[in-house]
């Protein structure tokens, strides 16, 4: 038989019992919907329904169908084949709404669109829905084929949760790596355009997660306060951790686009200061050629008595003249501070 972990790839919905002891074995859907399904005493089933992303429609049905297996109401069957969520967690009668958001580590893929996993938790079932895979979900599948399986759904729960918030902190440590090698790059390098395309794409990943990460918390902290029977007090410790450890990283993903702020205004100071430079230039350029433009302008006006008109020296002199004005320019130019230090 197939390990667990080695199941997590595969599209389809499949059924663990879970004994309250560590201990779970896999189970059949069917025969929970019929009620052989046994559990112990303290055990509850956790059903995991994976679909394909972008699924046929064929594949769409047969979630649905799986699904439909569990007699579920239509709002928790809507809020679980729902095509978008975002982090919540809502009160349904006895049961608990739970969609959390895990950083997307399949290859190729950015982190920053991360995948949906919804729950419904009511009293000992958990159906977990996701349409790719979740390297957080594969670590907790890996601890429950090692014997290690969550005591209780709050505990599956909890768990879930700092694995998510494990998967995360590597990320968001990146991105601070990242804005410390921009930072660097800004005082060395000569152009500002591989700094700014850089900055953009940093921006990019730190404000998609932290878009997820505070809703993420104020799910967690919903959970944890709730009077859920089957939240223990050691669950809700482990639940309140998991949404601190949330918050710290949403926090860095605010000092991360805060420094990047800082970053994307030290460059818009060093363009500033090159256009200033630049215009500088060119207001010199046309302060000095503007008073030889007048002389020159006068000096070919087609009237009579222009000086030298007749002097084969004329030429010459009226160069001689322009010269030392432009000098004049320069030496006054100078004195008044235009070129800077």
């Amino acid at each position: 038989m197939p390990s667990i972990a080695s199941r997590t790839a595969a599209p389809k919905a499949q059924l663990f019992a879970l004994d309250g002891h560590g201990g779970s074995r896999s189970a059949d859907l069917q025969d929970f919907a019929e009620g052989s399904a046994t559990l112990g005493a303290d055990g509850f089933c956790f059903a995991w329904v994976h679909s394909a992303p972008h699924s046929a429609d064929a594949d769409q049905t047969t979630t649905h169908a799986e699904l439909a297996l569990f007699n579920l109401d239509s709002f928790v069957f809507d809020a679980l084949t729902a095509s978008e969520t975002r982090p919540r967690c809502t009160v349904h009668g006895d049961g608990v709404i739970l969609n959390l958001r895990g950083v997307n580590l399949n290859e190729g893929a950015a982190p920053e669109d991360m995948i949906s996993a919804r729950f419904w938790i009511e009293g000992k079932v958990i159906i977990g829905v996701w349409k790719r895979p979740l390297k957080a979900i594969g670590d907790l599948f890996d601890s429950m084929a090692r014997g290690k399986a969550p005591e209780t759904p709050g505990d599956l729960i909890a768990k879930l949760a700092l694995r998510l918030s494990d998967r995360a902190e590597p990320i968001v440590a990146e991105l601070n790596e990242a804005i410390d090698s921009l930072e660097d790059e800004l005082i060395d390098s000569s152009t500002l355009q591989s700094v700014r395309r850089k900055l953009a794409v940093l921006r990019h990943s730190a404000t998609t997660l932290r878009r997820y990460m505070f809703p993420q918390r104020d799910a967690l902290s919903t959970l944890e306060i709730e009077d859920l029977s089957w939240l223990k007090d050691q669950d809700r410790s482990r639940l309140r951790e998991a949404a601190d450890r949330v918050t710290r990283l949403a926090e860095e993903l605010d000092a991360i686009r805060d420094r990047a702020q800082i970053v994307q205004d030290q460059i818009m100071d060093r363009r500033a200061e090159t256009m200033n430079s630049q215009m500088l230039l060119l207001s010199i350029v046309a302060a000095i050629f503007l008073p030889l433009g007048l002389l020159t302008g006068l000096l070919g006006v087609n009237v009579g008595g222009i000086p030298l008109a007749n002097n084969a020296w004329g030429f010459a002199v009226v160069c001689v003249v322009l010269v030392m004005v432009s000098i004049g320019q320069i030496w006054l130019f100078k004195r008044m501070g235009m070129f800077g230090k």
